[in-house]
């Protein structure tokens, strides 16, 4: 099976610029963002905007989109204005997905920021519930992907997402995103074969690898169990390229989009040799 690769791709001038650039790129699977990252408030999309990106995406080699929320949101804010204005905002994210088909929407599940794991959790789970019941019917995916626990952050261990999950009321609604660089700092080793295997068949056995609908690969330039997140091009940081042939080869996650989300140019010409790095660990 060929499996659907490709990486974050720049929306500059429009989401359909990214179809546009991830299409001469030779990618199969993108993320973007629907608005800018590092801001609160954005224009609605225009609706020839979501024309042109839908009629760009049918008669793209494309086959996979996710979307990843801005930056500022945190789902478990300990200041009431601050929680406020992120589930508003969540809510803006999904309803922008919805209004783009675009089927998943990823997002890092919060900063505790001193409240205690716990109690952490369990308002992340409310705050999906209650963007969930905003968004009744949609077809939207939200994704919790795996952190590497830097500071307050949420997410670093597979029994938090699981935790979160058990929580939100619409479980159809939840899908997980594993980031490479990110479960490395966190202290899960894909590095050699026999850790690998644990990790997945831990992962399975906590969260089900039948929720998890796509993987960031990137390498990572701190160390195992560090929880500090910097990514790094594959094979140059500390994971090194066993841990990416390891999941290039394993057969149980041929069908999952891989993506990548290490530093570019505006080209994104490195992605490219990345990707081609991925290619070049499968066993023929």
């Amino acid at each position: 099976m060929k499996q659907l690769l490709g990486a974050h791709t720049s929306t500059a001038g429009g989401v359909s610029q990214a179809i546009k650039r991830a299409e001469k790129l030779g990618f199969t699977a993108i993320q973007i963002f629907t608005k800018n990252n590092n801001r609160w408030a954005a224009k609605p999309l225009d609706k020839i905007e979501i024309q042109n990106y839908k009629s760009e995406y049918s008669k793209s080699n494309i086959k996979f989109v996710v979307s990843h929320d801005s930056y500022l949101i945190n789902l478990c804010a300990k200041e009431e204005e601050l929680l406020k204005k992120s589930r508003a905002a969540f809510i803006d994210e999904l309803q922008r997905c919805e209004q783009l088909e675009i089927p998943y929407l990823n997002f890092h599940p919060g900063a505790h920021l001193g409240q205690g794991e716990a109690d952490g959790l369990k308002i992340i789970a409310e705050s999906i519930n209650f963007a969930h019941q905003k968004t009744k019917d949609y077809k939207v995916s939200s994704m919790l992907e795996l952190t590497a626990g830097q500071g307050t952050t949420l997410g670093y261990k597979f029994e938090h997402i699981r935790d979160i999950i058990d929580m939100v009321e619409e479980k159809e609604r939840m899908s997980v995103c594993i980031d490479t660089a990110h479960i490395f700092a966190a202290g899960y080793d894909i590095r050699n074969e026999e850790s690998y295997e644990k990790v997945i068949t831990d992962f399975d056995d906590i969260i089900g690898l039948v929720r998890l609908k796509c993987f960031h690969m990137n390498d990572s330039k701190k160390e195992l169990g560090s929880r500090v997140d910097r990514h790094e091009h594959i094979g140059k940081g500390f994971i090194g390229k066993k841990g990416f042939a390891n999941i290039m080869n394993d057969e149980r996650l041929t069908h999952i989009p891989k993506i990548l989300e290490t530093p570019k140019g505006k080209e994104q010409l490195e992605d490219l040799e990345n990707i081609k790095v991925l290619k070049g660990l499968i066993k023929k």
